[in-house]
């Protein structure tokens, strides 16, 4: 067995490219390099670059190959074209059970020539999710140019090309600290010479080091780092040698919403949040450079600082400028902002969800002061969309709307409710509390699931474009973890919907480890429209089952069964 090692160097892969294009390079070398019997795949990525080492035979075994053609007496133009399918003559076949059979020798193939023959087609093939068009000929696409291009085989070189380029045995290591060309003879000689030159190639050794800089820079200073793994994923991708520094947020940000700071650091500057002891914002952010200053760092965490504040100005003047229009005036411009054109515009929805949301509070048990908070809520939970905070950061509508209405006076309930109206956004996510918030979140899904099903706009197996399966799931989320006794058929008058969401119950309850046949037995019927206590019959049915007499139960009734099949 040999080692193959490949690596495609390039201009800077956006971060959030380079995890699949490591896969799609395993996929591609997987397809092309079976006859090599390919194994120990490993891929490596990075900012600059993609790499595969594996393990492959010497050679393509030789052998002899059989293939059955048409049968004898077929049109001349069907054994024309199995011919020409498997580049043989006439002469290469033979007629055998009445069809014809193509028997002939294959010599073995040497590793490096299959590669050579195969590697370059397949490559240019690579599937982006978004590339660009460059070299002489304008037709060669990669996501950023492509620069070099290992190729090793047992440290030797396979001279494939791939656009512009050609493999060799030379890559580069860090663009600042180690520019410059270098040699390498394997995987573990690439690794060790980028190491060397400031590059960690291995993505998972690069994560560990950026959490355990920004861990350790927020510790000194007596401070947490505010946990968010997708953003760590995002910084691993820029950096090939993390250094973790640490910034200070001026004082007059600190009077901004956290979700506003937070976020404007995230995406704009990729900086992480941090906690003092008591669990609240720290004035401070960390971030992970890409180079070893030789200051150690102050002239970077000043450039980082001055960037911050630029972003949070911006960010202050949208809060200052919303902050001067009530919501009940924002409503009007709902109207012009169409929700569905066979549903209609956002205002119409507020309204219906404003009807809806008091219609639930009622049937919850609310008094006519809580009832009305919910409509107050819901008519104002979409009024947000139009202010200059959420055109910015779309991800904070509804938590925007929530502290506006604070501000604004609007109740101490109607603006926690409006903050939460669209959670559960995922699984992990909580759920909304209290009965004006509950309301305000069930009206929000139920809304959204009630129109598009009126309109025929159902998930299929293929897509789900409006996100409905979510909606149903946090619909049965709010009503279970709150335990609320509601009669879904009280808002729900379409049986294919009333039946949609007790199909996504079972799915949900089959994902938490229920049976089957308990959940087939207690949602056979489908009629009772009480989410909690339907989740009480799987659960009683569930444990006399564990118990002796469920056990004999089930034998007693299989013996029945089994003899009724005779």
């Amino acid at each position: 067995m040999a080692e193959f090692f490949i690596e495609l160097f390039s201009e800077e892969i956006p971060a959030r490219m380079q995890a699949g294009a490591a896969t799609e390079l395993a996929r591609i070398c997987g397809a092309v390099l079976t006859d090599l019997q390919i194994s120990d795949v490993r891929t490596f990525y990075g900012p600059r670059r993609i790499a595969l080492a594996a393990t492959v035979a010497a050679q393509k075994s030789g052998g002899v190959i059989e293939a059955r053609g048409p049968r004898e007496g077929a049109p001349d133009a069907a054994l024309a074209g199995f011919l020409g399918k498997h580049k043989a003559s006439r002469d290469d076949v033979l007629v055998e059970g009445g069809f014809y059979l193509l028997r002939r020798a294959e010599p073995a193939v040497a590793a490096a020539d299959l590669m050579a023959a195969v590697l370059p087609g397949a490559l240019a093939k690579f599937s982006w999710p978004k590339s660009m068009r460059w070299g002489q000929s304008g037709d060669f696409t990669w996501v950023r140019p492509l620069r070099r291009m290992v190729c090793l085989l047992d440290g030797a070189v396979v001279p494939i090309t791939l656009g512009p380029v050609t493999a060799g045995n030379e890559t580069e290591g860090h663009r600042f600290m180690a520019p410059g060309a270098f040699t390498v003879t394997s995987a573990a000689d690439w690794q060790a010479k980028l190491r060397d030159r400031k590059v960690i190639a291995d993505q998972a050794e690069r994560r560990a080091l950026v959490v355990e800089g920004l861990n350790a820079v927020a510790a000194k200073a007596g401070l947490t780092v505010a946990e968010d793994a997708g953003l760590v994923d995002e910084v691993t991708g820029l950096v090939e040698w993390p250094v973790a520094l640490l910034g200070n947020i001026d004082a007059d940000f600190m009077s901004l919403p956290p979700e506003v700071r937070e976020l404007s650091m995230k995406v704009n500057q990729r900086y992480v949040a941090l906690r003092d002891v008591g669990g609240q914002p720290a004035p401070y952010f960390a971030f992970a450079a890409n180079i070893e200053a030789k200051d150690g760092g102050t002239a970077i965490i000043a450039g980082n600082e001055r960037v911050l504040r630029a972003r949070l100005s911006d960010a202050r003047h949208f809060w200052d400028l919303d902050l001067k229009t009530p919501l009940d005036a924002l409503l009007p411009k709902l109207a012009k902002i169409t929700f569905h054109a066979k549903i209609g515009t956002q205002l119409q929805r507020s309204e219906r969800i404003a009807a809806l949301a008091e219609k639930i509070a009622l049937a919850l048990g609310a008094d006519a002061s809580a009832a009305d908070a919910a409509k107050t809520a819901a008519r104002l939970c979409k009024a947000d969309l139009v202010t200059g905070m959420v055109g910015e950061f779309p991800e904070l509508q509804g938590i925007m709307g929530g502290y506006y209405a604070e501000r604004m006076a609007q109740g101490s309930i109607v603006g926690p409710a409006i903050k939460t109206h669209y959670q559960p956004k995922g699984p992990s996510d909580a759920v909304p509390t209290g009965i004006v918030a509950v309301s305000v979140a069930l009206a929000d899904k139920l809304d959204t699931l009630i129109q598009f099903f009126q309109i025929g706009e159902k998930p299929t197996g293929s897509g789900d474009p409006y996100a409905l399966r979510r909606a149903a799931l946090g619909v049965i989320r709010i009503i279970l973890e709150n335990e609320l006794n509601l009669p879904l058929r009280t808002f729900i008058s379409n049986d294919e919907l009333f039946g949609f969401i007790i199909e996504r119950l079972r799915v949900k309850l089959r994902g938490e480890g229920q049976r089957f046949d308990v959940l087939d037995a207690v949602l056979a019927a489908g009629d009772d429209d009480n989410l909690v206590r339907v989740m009480q019959r799987v659960n009683a049915v569930s444990a006399f089952l564990a118990t002796e007499d469920g056990a004999n139960l089930l034998i007693a009734y299989r013996r029945a069964a089994n003899i009724l099949r005779i």
